[in-house]
């Protein structure tokens, strides 16, 4: 059976909830506004996409392969990336809802996840190394057994982890956030 392989064309205000998208691949496209949510992306190949404004709440991303795709202000709620195919796997983040999300045991090493909302985010066992958390809302987020060596948390807030259940080397803070390291041990910093 053919793959079907689509380059440089813009899908824009397009509802995939009624129509779902082609299996394939898809090369330096951009997504516009569209409407992904509850949809079944599993298997389809994004290499150097973009979706802007777009709803991909809780789609299927079994073997679904981000490869250098960038989301800007796009809801993407309850989303499991752990499931993503991760041969390649590099995204950005700008200005997007990510809230009830997984990245479980992923690898998103110098990842950019910038004006965002993190809340309840599940980074279990990922490898966030020198990633950058930009201005970021870590509301409830999990980090346990996470590699955060050299990320920048200096601009994000509420965050909360262990620091000695988790790989911080070299990690960046900012001193107003800082007892979101020492939260475990139930002191109060004035």
């Amino acid at each position: 059976m053919e793959q079907n392989y689509t380059e440089e064309k813009t899908f824009d205000k397009i509802d995939f909830t009624q129509t779902p998208l082609i299996k394939g691949e898809y090369e330096n496209c951009t997504f516009l506004s569209c409407d992904f949510s509850n949809s079944d992306l599993a298997t389809i190949v994004f290499m150097e996409c973009e979706f802007e404004n777009c709803n991909l709440s809780i789609v299927k991303l079994t073997k679904t392969a981000f490869r250098e795709v960038r989301f800007r202000d796009c809801k993407m709620l309850g989303l499991h990336f752990e499931n993503c195919n991760e041969s390649g796997l590099s995204v950005s983040f700008n200005n997007c809802n990510l809230n009830h999300s997984s990245f479980y045991h992923t690898k998103l090493k110098r990842t950019t996840f910038r004006n965002l909302k993190l809340h309840e985010v599940d980074f279990t066992e990922c490898d966030l190394s020198s990633s950058v958390f930009d201005n970021c809302d870590l509301t409830r987020a999990i980090f346990e057994h996470t590699i955060i060596e050299k990320a920048d948390f200096r601009t994000s807030f509420n965050y909360s982890f262990d620091p000695e259940k988790n790989r911080i080397k070299k990690a960046r803070f900012s001193l107003a956030e800082i007892a979101g390291l020492l939260d475990k041990y139930d002191i109060e910093i004035d």
